[in-house]
């Protein structure tokens, strides 16, 4: 009889698979470097691993906006934005940190190419996030 060691496992905190819709932004530099979607796979307090319509560079700042299963009030739909680092990258899946999330309310309608938006909330996180890891060095 063959005696099999289990894996051990690096997450501090439990991941719980949830396959939602998403969208993407990678900020590198200052701006804004790539935008898309994809799908999240799981998640936990800490981290999201996700699909990505595309291969992602590691080690840039990402926000992830994620369509929420639960209606505000059972009737406004909730996204959740997540804030935090792409640790690892594959072909089509990639998973980030999380360091700071909120959650939004989003329009009603169904909308198909949905704009990026433009309103710098990632650069201002990003570059808090910097001087605080610079100040803690």
């Amino acid at each position: 009889m063959k005696i099999v060691a289990k894996p051990t496992e690096r997450r501090a905190r439990v991941r719980f698979p949830m396959h939602h819709e998403l969208r993407y932004k990678l900020l590198e530099g200052g701006a804004i470097i790539a935008s898309g979607a994809g799908a999240t796979c799981d998640m936990s307090s800490g981290g999201v691993a996700f699909t990505s319509d595309r291969p992602l560079p590691t080690g840039v700042f990402i926000e992830l906006s994620i369509a929420w299963p639960v209606l505000l009030d059972n009737a406004c739909p909730m996204r959740l934005i997540v804030f935090g680092k792409l640790l690892r990258a594959g072909l089509n899946r990639s998973a980030c940190t999380v360091e700071k999330y909120e959650f939004r309310t989003q329009a009603r309608t169904l909308r198909f190419a949905a704009p990026v938006r433009h309103d710098s909330m990632l650069e201002r996180w990003a570059k808090e996030y910097m001087k605080a890891q610079q100040a803690t060095a």
